[in-house]
């Protein structure tokens, strides 16, 4: 508003926002994947115990 827009990032706070992203992304696959096979393995787990 006042003084006109910020500086563009440089290359190196592009390449760490980058990686930071990437980062998200894989955890948040990471966590899917562990939420969808967790009642799986609880039922397995059930099925190997209750003998």
């Amino acid at each position: 508003m006042f003084g006109g827009p910020p500086p563009p990032p440089s290359k190196a706070e592009l390449a760490r926002q980058v990686n930071e992203a990437n980062q998200t992304l894989n955890f948040a696959y990471a966590t899917c994947t562990l939420l969808y096979l967790s009642p799986l393995a609880i039922d397995y787990a059930m099925k190997l115990f209750s003998r």
